[in-house]
This record gives structure tokens, C-alpha cells and sequence, in this order.
């Protein structure tokens, strides 16, 4: 059974005890399993929860200021997205080898300098799927080593072409990832 997460704040009078827990779901990449929780209001329901093993997002900026974007098709939408280089993570693997890696099968790119710009979780109402965005500079392009599944373009463009034109990136985890950028970028300036 999984243990209850404590909040953010550290008021556990929120937190709901899990009454039990069945996994309904085991696939390659993610898993699903109900829990019966018993709400600390009184009651019991039931949660659908949606297990991933995490992901990482990439910033590449090389030293005009431009960045990296590919261009795939994602099948749950049946649509071709502009997002940034991600993947997820490997069992056991840290997020900065992750990031490392994914860069280098997406875009072809290695970079000598890494910075952590922070985390946050893709969708918490059904899936504790937690993002972990790393900036790449520095960077030195090589062949890239794509999945066996994985058909992609890379696109590259100024950062400063981005500002304002977001609804062109209709990606979650690109949005959330460029936000922490730039909100870094006002906090330096401001300082």
C-alpha cells in the first residue's frame, strides 16, 4: 500500500489514509492503480492513479541566445507538437544523467555546462508524474541516438522570438519549463 504524501506545508489533518490499494495497470512506461481513501472530513472514495517513473525537460542554449526545439508526433493527440528536448527517466537514474542523455538522443547535443532550475509535477489531480528542468549550455552538436520509436525534427530559435508567441509550444511541460526561465531571467534583472 502506498504511503500518503505529506502536504507542502506540513498539515497532515488533510491527508487522506489509504484504505487500500490495487494496481490495475502495469505497462512499459507508466502504471495505474485505485486506491480507497478514507477523507479526513469522513467518508470513503476512490482515487485512479496513474504511476510514472518521473521525466526531465531541457533548456539548450547555445551562445546566441537560441534554443532547442524538436518537432514530434505525440499519438495520444494525434497532432505534431514543437516542445522541448524531455524524456523520462530510467529506473534508478538521476535526473541530470537523464537530461544528459535525452539531449543527446533528441538533438544530437552535449553540453559542459548544467544548471537545475527547479521541478514541478505534470497533472497532480491523477498522475504523480514529477518533471525535473535542467538548462544545457555550452554545447557542442554531434549525432544524435534516437529511440527506435522516436521521429523528430530539431528547430532552432531565439529565445527572445519565443516571448509572447507561448501558443506556438502547446506543451505543458515546455510551458512550465520556459516559465521557470524566465522567471529566473526577471528575477537576475530585478536584483
Amino acid at each position: 500500500m502506498p504511503d500518503a504524501h505529506k502536504t507542502c506545508n506540513g498539515d497532515d489533518h488533510f491527508m487522506p489514509h489509504v484504505v487500500s490499494s490495487r494496481l490495475v495497470y502495469e505497462g512499459r512506461v507508466i502504471s495505474m492503480r485505485v486506491d480507497e481513501i478514507a477523507l479526513p472530513q469522513g467518508g470513503v472514495t476512490t482515487r485512479e492513479v496513474v504511476e510514472h517513473p518521473g521525466a526531465v525537460v531541457i533548456i539548450a542554449l547555445d551562445r546566441e541566445e537560441r534554443i532547442y526545439l524538436v518537432q514530434q508526433y505525440r499519438h495520444a493527440i494525434n497532432r505534431v507538437l514543437l516542445e522541448l528536448p524531455a524524456g523520462t527517466l530510467e529506473p534508478g537514474e538521476e535526473p541530470l544523467a537523464a537530461a544528459k542523455r535525452e539531449l543527446k538522443e533528441e538533438a544530437g547535443l552535449v553540453a559542459a555546462e548544467w544548471r537545475y532550475l527547479g521541478s514541478f509535477y505534470s497533472s497532480p489531480g491523477f498522475v504523480n508524474e514529477h518533471l525535473h528542468v535542467f538548462v544545457a549550455q555550452n554545447l557542442e552538436q554531434q549525432d544524435s541516438d534516437l529511440d527506435f520509436d522516436e521521429d523528430l525534427s530539431v528547430i532552432l530559435r531565439p529565445l527572445a522570438d519565443l516571448r509572447g508567441r507561448f501558443s506556438e509550444i502547446p506543451d505543458a511541460k515546455s510551458l512550465a519549463a520556459l516559465h521557470l526561465l524566465l522567471e529566473e531571467s526577471e528575477v537576475g534583472h530585478s536584483a
